[in-house]
């Protein structure tokens, strides 16, 4: 079983909807994000948690950490493990992989968060969805962004392909961190790159 271990980088609100967020992971050994969306409870209860805030009462995912401690048991990883018809599925693995609970990967964030508790991504799925900001190619060390910069810069005056268009416009919205668009038209690029 193939891992990237990632961190939580931050939240975005989705410009689409003012009820939904988008979850900003980042591999830890690179510069791949991967941008997953999730409801306003649950971006509260990540938000609150990162930035050290406790509420008067225990909310929802306090309440589940404290019930998991009472059992003695630990949250050892978060596993984003499928992808299926655009949805992210995650596991919960206590006391190292005694135990296994199916779980959205929002809520299981919320409570890795909570627990100190790594995250992964199944490496296909990385693969897959993961984007590189604009300006942050593999392998790319300082000398060599000149150079990028310039064949970009002569890549504008020949015509684009669709494909080209909508690469173009993608790594635009990760530059601007409009994770959500970013989301969009890296789909839309994929029906067209399997479909040539």
């Amino acid at each position: 079983m193939d891992k990237v271990q990632l961190v939580v980088l931050g939240l975005s609100a989705s410009p689409a909807s003012n009820s939904a967020y988008a979850l900003i992971l980042k591999e830890v050994d690179g510069n791949r994000r991967l941008p997953i969306i999730i409801g306003a409870f649950e971006a509260q209860a990540i938000a609150l948690e990162m930035e050290g805030v406790v509420p008067p009462r225990p909310m929802t995912h306090d309440l589940l950490k404290n019930l998991i401690d009472s059992f003695d048991s630990n949250l050892t990883e978060v596993y984003v493990n499928e992808l299926r018809e655009g949805t992210f599925y995650a596991k919960l693995i206590f006391d190292e992989g005694e135990l296994e609970i199916d779980a959205r990967p929002s809520d299981a964030i919320a409570l890795a968060v909570r627990f100190n508790a790594p995250i992964y991504v199944k490496s296909d799925i990385l693969d897959e969805t993961g984007l590189i900001p604009q300006g942050e190619e593999p392998g790319m060390d300082a000398g060599d962004e000149d150079a990028y910069l310039r064949s970009q810069q002569q890549d504008k005056h020949r015509p684009k392909t669709k494909a080209e268009l909508l690469q173009s416009q993608l790594e635009k919205a990760v530059k601007d961190e409009n994770y959500e668009k970013a989301a969009q038209l890296r789909d839309e690029l994929r029906k067209i790159l399997e479909s040539s």
